[in-house]
């Protein structure tokens, strides 16, 4: 089992509209590819960073298919963020091994 996580930075004023379209909308969308078994959406309270910091992270069976997420659906999830909150954020991505 792998740990997909994103990890993003908003702006303050995006943050509830980011926050009610990853909820309704991308998450839903990201977990309807089947390459997920599992997601949580965490907020970060002590963050040094300016805006607010959320990850999203989604559990993972194999490799191939976190492979498969990236390459096949994560471009077209990732212009829909772009568009709708293009300047507004900064993210990055960390896949990680589950070990005990």
């Amino acid at each position: 089992m792998l740990l997909y996580n994103v990890t993003v930075i908003i702006e303050d004023e995006s943050a509830a509209a980011w926050l009610l379209w990853m909820v309704e909308e991308q998450i839903p969308k990201i977990m309807d590819t089947g390459m997920f078994v599992s997601n949580r959406l965490l907020r970060v309270l002590e963050s040094p960073n300016e805006g607010v910091t959320f990850c999203t992270q989604y559990v993972v069976q194999t490799m191939e298919d976190y492979t498969n997420y990236r390459e096949n659906f994560e471009p077209a999830l990732q212009y829909e963020l772009d568009i709708k909150f293009k300047d507004k954020y900064v993210s990055f991505r960390t896949i990680m091994e589950y070990i005990a």
